[in-house]
């Protein structure tokens, strides 16, 4: 297990960081609803939006969500891709805990509990799951990105493990091993999400994986012929660079 968080960076206890690329239409609800929740369960916390080279108005949604009743910032990535933008977000971070969402809030803001008391239990790292026992499906994908999304299951198995899913975009760490994953992250398209979930394993770090309830939303652009070429050459890479190894729970459903 990492070393201890010292405490000494002065941040709050959580962080969640949203990486956005021209998300106006729906980035102030999704911090909103966010805020409303770390103030209802009385959470030492804060968001982050990372704002990857938008073109539209972005960045103004932090300057209208002064009245969201928890610190609200933006931080820019100049380099394209969520991972990029997940990663500059995590290394920057001085909370306890870190964790992401995605900007249309696919997964209610509600796993946040049961990712707290996870990492609060001695986890390092939580992965929000669509696809072990307890979770919750409200609207499913698109058939094109399901049989894109079994492909690549099969093809990310040796790195995968035992994580069932490891696609969700909701992820949360403690402090040490945010730092000792995300500094050697370097995929930032699709299988990005994959490597953050190899690297954990890699690392040895304590990896649970917790059911969420998931809702479809629109906005996907992913396409599965050219995107899959993408994704094909980043797991080819992560074949050369990440070995499959590491420690894994995986939380039983409503597990407190």
């Amino acid at each position: 297990m990492m070393a201890a968080f010292s405490g000494s960076g002065g941040g709050p206890e959580l962080e969640i960081l949203i990486p956005a690329y021209n998300e106006e239409r729906r980035l102030s609800e999704t911090i909103f609803a966010l805020a409303r929740h770390l103030r209802w369960r009385g959470i030492d916390g804060s968001l982050r939006v990372i704002d990857n080279g938008s073109s539209d108005r972005t960045a103004e949604c932090v300057d209208r969500a002064a009245a969201a009743g928890v610190p609200v910032t933006v931080t820019g990535c100049s380099r394209r891709g969520k991972g990029a933008a997940v990663a500059r977000g995590m290394l920057t971070s001085r909370a306890r805990w870190v964790g992401f969402c995605d900007a249309d809030l696919a997964t209610p803001a509600e796993a946040i509990d049961d990712a707290l008391h996870h990492l609060r239990a001695g986890s390092e790292v939580v992965i929000g799951s669509r696809r072990c026992e307890g979770a919750e499906l409200q609207l499913r994908q698109p058939l094109v990105r399901r049989v894109g999304g079994a492909g690549f299951r099969m093809l990310a198995r040796r790195y995968s493990g035992p994580v069932a899913d490891t696609q969700c975009g909701f992820k949360f760490f403690a402090a040490p091993a945010a730092r000792a994953v995300f500094s050697q992250v370097r995929l930032s398209g699709f299988a990005f999400d994959l490597e953050v979930v190899a690297r954990s394993r890699a690392l040895g770090l304590a990896v649970t994986e917790i059911p969420v309830a998931w809702r479809d939303q629109e906005g996907s652009t992913f396409r599965l012929v050219s995107d899959g070429r993408k994704v094909a050459g980043e797991l080819w890479r992560l074949h050369r660079e990440v070995p499959a190894v590491g420690r894994f729970r995986r939380s039983a459903a409503g597990a407190r």
